[in-house]
């Protein structure tokens, strides 16, 4: 249903969500060998339509001033040709993993002869809303496809024409090889109206999964009435323990801090244990202040980093996303998970030691998706952790934590095996 022809917002998004449900009946019941070759040629499709796709991006290009973005953010959103190629490359990754639909994790055989087995299927139709950038909007609907869900995306409207490219390619992939055409689908209209709509539509749609800013996932989390997989932020710790080799140490709070900051699993917090301060901090406040970032401290990182500032208590809760980095030290391993655990967000946390107690303790004690032993918190990631593609990364506890990739869009059933049995 195109949007032109919408009289009613409303009726729209329910239209899209109908098309969806059906949709995702007919995926469950699909052999994984339809789905690859859906991926495989899409991604030899978006390579074989690059003018198309770059003249779709160039719209998006020509109005992203309009929409006040940054430098930054306007690169983001540019398509060329290693960025074409770089999507399609990333559907054939998805297709080169094991479909997940049908596995059996568990079976059991009762006393009176049923096989009861757990196998793995779709959870149905999600509805993914997400920020700018072109490549997501693929990796999305790759994901969820392969897990054998029907798709629903908003994505941004400074992205609007590349997705609306992308998906038409997709699509109409999908028509040629007769998987079900609206197993993808894009919503149209920049109407933020629609989300809302679409979030109480709990009959139709099974999971709704947020990826861009705090405000988005806030929004999307609290108007939602169907499960929501999110995170709100990423307030990442590295915890230099009194075992710590520090030369291993500095590279890795370095790595995690200032590979590459704006992203969620970049490190926000250095904790650094008593015991090895004095010898640490100066030589990591030099590193720091080399790669342009600002330490703010308590009284003793404030002392040993000449260019230290004093820290606020909201500065140990931030996620800075940029050349700023707060720093605490402190007397013990449980003083320094206490900490964590209180003003952190659940997200990545990372101990540096060479204790394998002090290492398993603190692995055991930080309530966070992700624990790194001896390795930088920019490893949370879905292609790090060979998930291929994810759909993002997330911090609650039910039902996927961490990096969600194809696993993560699926859930059970039991199916039980008899022979004439009754009770």
């Amino acid at each position: 249903m195109s949007i032109d022809a919408a009289t009613d917002l409303e009726a729209y998004c329910r239209e899209i969500a109908l098309a969806a449900r059906a949709a995702a009946d007919q995926l469950a019941g699909l052999p994984g060998s339809l789905k690859n070759d859906w991926l495989r040629t899409s991604a030899t499709r978006l390579r074989t339509s690059e003018a198309e796709l770059l003249a779709a991006n160039q719209k998006d290009l020509d109005a992203a001033p309009s929409y006040g973005l940054t430098e930054a953010q306007t690169d983001r959103l540019k398509l060329d040709s290693a960025r074409i190629d770089g999507i399609a490359a990333g559907l054939e990754q998805v297709a080169a993993l094991s479909d997940p639909v049908g596995e059996v994790f568990e079976s059991t055989r009762r006393p009176n002869g049923l096989e009861i087995s757990k196998v793995r299927v779709p959870l149905g139709v999600v509805f993914f809303v997400y920020e700018s950038r072109p490549n997501v909007t693929a990796d999305a609907a790759a994901i969820c496809v392969k897990s054998g869900n029907a798709v629903i995306l908003r994505g941004g409207k400074e992205a609007a024409h590349s997705s609306q490219a992308i998906v038409g390619i997709l699509r109409t992939v999908a028509a040629e090889l007769g998987l079900p055409y609206d197993a993808v689908q894009l919503i149209e209209t920049p109407d933020r109206a629609a989300v809302g709509h679409l979030l109480r539509m709990n009959d139709l749609i099974d999971l709704a999964i947020p990826r861009g800013g705090e405000g988005l996932i806030r929004r999307v989390s609290e108007e939602a009435r169907m499960p929501v997989i999110k995170h709100f932020h990423g307030n990442c710790h590295v915890y230099v323990d009194a075992a710590a080799d520090l030369e291993v140490a500095k590279r890795i709070l370095i790595n995690s801090k200032c590979q590459r900051m704006g992203v969620c699993n970049a490190a926000e917090s250095l904790l650094v244990h008593e015991a090895v301060a004095e010898q640490f901090l100066p030589v990591i406040g030099a590193e720091l202040t080399a790669n342009g970032v600002e330490v703010r401290g308590d009284a003793t990182a404030m002392r040993l980093i000449p260019n230290a500032i004093a820290a606020t208590d909201a500065d140990y809760a931030t996620e800075f996303l940029g050349p700023v980095i707060s720093c605490k030290v402190v007397g013990s391993l449980l003083e320094a998970v206490e900490h964590i655990n209180r003003v952190g967000s659940h997200h990545t946390d990372a101990i540096v030691t060479t204790d394998l107690n002090a290492a398993r303790r603190f692995a055991a004690c930080v309530d966070s998706a992700a624990v790194m032993i001896n390795a930088s918190t920019r490893f949370n990631d879905g292609g790090e952790f060979g998930l291929g593609a994810e759909i993002g990364i997330s911090t609650d506890k039910f039902h996927a934590r961490g990096p969600c990739g194809l696993k993560e869009l699926t859930s059970y059933k039991y199916v039980v095996y008899g022979d004439g049995h009754v009770r």
